[in-house]
């Protein structure tokens, strides 16, 4: 890692131009295929965030080939019913990955239709067989949010091998994978939550810092260790902006390297989603 002083604002990791490299690498992988890869959906409730990230998801799948179809329900559709087409959808040969959009609403159990959906198809990573086998050092189908970041990570160069790491998130989505990717390249891992005492005892002494909390602001300069590679995959909005958890002015003082907001994790998410859905078709 190169250290960096206080004169030199830090490296802009920009994940919007790696997501469009991975892109085009699953295009190319696409295009060896004999039918193009079908990613399906399936959205519950009209919250426009969720609807903003399915048609993101569209868009990239358009660009690097593959075909999506949407299946949407109401948000008072019933568990069973939710569960009934995933399973549906495991069975139907020309789908490859399935996508079950979250957040769900309150009256579905997260984990019950996650669950349902086949690991060979589980193009989200979320399933216990695919969090068990990333335990394992085994990654096949991983959190898309999780492998963009170590992808951002190791687009500075940086090898993760005796490096401190700290999470701020301990969720399926980011943390607790995130977390197996790391220690799978030998780092020292500490995961923070909101629980957490002395925040910044734990973010100061870290090398690679990522943070996913939603809490706009949440790390300041004096919170981060200097020459630290900084990771922000949290997002809040407010008033139409979009916040991420990193006082970015700040923290670019002191950073080696840093993700913008929008732009870093975003963009990133959606990539490796294509590439996973591209990787459950060629296994398929």
């Amino acid at each position: 890692m190169i250290f960096l002083n206080s004169f030199m604002p830090a490296k802009l990791i920009d994940g919007k131009k790696l997501s469009e490299e991975i892109l085009a690498r699953a295009g190319k992988r696409v295009s060896k295929l004999k039918q193009k890869p079908v990613l399906a959906v399936v959205l519950v409730g009209e919250s426009p965030a969720s609807q903003l990230y399915v048609e993101k998801k569209r868009q990239a799948c358009e660009k690097a080939g593959l075909r999506s179809k949407l299946y949407s329900f109401s948000e008072s559709v019933s568990q069973e019913e939710v569960v009934a087409k995933v399973k549906e959808l495991n069975e139907d040969n020309s789908v490859n990955g399935i996508l079950v959009q979250l957040p769900l609403p309150k009256n579905l159990d997260r984990n019950t239709v996650l669950e349902a959906v086949s690991p060979a198809k589980d193009v989200d990573g979320f399933s216990a067989e695919n969090l068990g086998k990333l335990a394992l050092g085994v990654e096949d189908m991983v959190s898309c949010t999780a492998s963009g970041i170590i992808k951002m990570i190791e687009s500075t160069g940086t090898d993760l091998k005796g490096k401190n790491c700290c999470i701020v998130n301990h969720s399926i989505v980011v943390g607790r994978p995130l977390a197996q990717l790391l220690l799978n390249r030998n780092a020292t891992v500490s995961v923070c939550n909101e629980f957490t005492e002395n925040l910044a005892e734990f973010t100061k002494k870290a090398d690679v810092l990522i943070t996913a909390a939603g809490v706009p602001g949440l790390i300041k300069g004096e919170m981060v260790k200097v020459g630290a590679i900084v990771i922000d995959a949290g997002i809040a909005r407010k008033n139409g902006k979009v916040f991420g958890d990193v006082e970015f002015d700040s923290v670019k003082e002191i950073a080696s390297a840093i993700t913008p907001v929008p732009g870093g994790a975003g963009p990133m998410t959606v990539a490796c989603l294509i590439e996973n859905t591209v990787k459950a078709a060629e296994n398929q």
